[in-house]
């Protein structure tokens, strides 16, 4: 028997998958909505029949992408692709490299810190280490955040190139105008000092500061980021400052372990 699910398109000479590409379609969707859609919302986003966006959410469930809440009926992406992802040489290779480093400055200056990458117009964050002490402010594992409102964005939207970051700022205009207009101010510090430091978008007085990771060749493949709290009643107590400096100092041990000569803290002067 023939299977006529891959076809190729004649006019153009490529291969065609619908069946795939329905899947893939769905994945997409969902991640872009963090409270999950029920089955019918999904239907007609992708325009497509009730029919057959169930049996593509039925396989989707079954092999672990999709998770369906009955008490809602909304299905909503698992960790599954973000766990694959990892098992990605360079992002696995990103972690481990960083995740010592990570651990003895989150000890050091009791703070938590995490470690970003681009995704879309997006951060992703692929390890984190939580401060020592009871009180805990940080950014879950997995967690998508709009590049805009964060730091570690300003530092990734600095290694986009400048057609890149014409079409994420065109694509953000309808967005919140005095975030956008902050998010640039952030960029265009980092690149005159070398790091970020910049008022939570989300939580009120907490001060992110974060710097750039970068591979052999200099450039720019992740950010470094602390949340800094200013914690009270602590036997030992780190100031911003002192932290910033601490901070800059592991990003230049991670980015030596990556085989890089520029180092967090130094200009981008692109």
């Amino acid at each position: 028997m023939t299977d006529t699910s891959d076809t190729v398109d004649m006019k153009s000479g490529k291969y065609t998958a619908p069946a795939l590409s329905k899947g893939l379609d769905i994945l997409e969707l969902l991640a872009s909505d963090a409270d999950g859609m029920r089955k019918s919302d999904i239907a007609k986003a992708l325009e497509r029949s009730i029919s057959e966006i169930f049996r593509m959410l039925a396989v989707l469930t079954e092999r672990g992408y999709v998770s369906f809440e009955p008490s809602t009926e909304r299905y909503a992406l698992t960790t599954k692709l973000f766990e694959i992802a990892h098992r990605h040489p360079p992002i696995r290779r990103l972690s481990s490299v960083a995740i010592e480093t990570m651990r003895k400055l989150a000890l050091e200056v009791n703070q938590s810190i995490h470690l970003a990458i681009q995704h879309g117009d997006d951060i992703l964050i692929i390890a984190q280490v939580d401060a020592p002490g009871n009180n805990v402010t940080s950014v879950r594992l997995g967690a998508r955040v709009p590049m805009e409102e964060t730091a570690s964005g300003a530092i990734l939207f600095s290694a986009l190139t400048e057609n890149e970051q014409k079409k994420f700022l065109q694509r953000a205009k309808d967005r919140e105008a005095s975030i956008v207009d902050s998010f640039l101010v952030h960029f265009d510090a980092f690149r005159k000092r070398g790091y970020c430091q910049s008022p939570s978008a989300v939580i009120e007085g907490v001060i992110n500061i974060s710097v750039p990771l970068r591979d052999y060749s200099g450039a720019i493949i992740a950010a470094l980021t602390i949340p800094f709290v200013n914690r009270l009643r602590t036997p030992h107590f780190v100031s911003l400052e002192e932290t910033k400096a601490l901070l800059i100092d592991a990003g230049r041990e991670v980015s030596a372990l990556l085989g890089s000569n520029t180092f967090a803290g130094d200009h981008d002067n692109r």
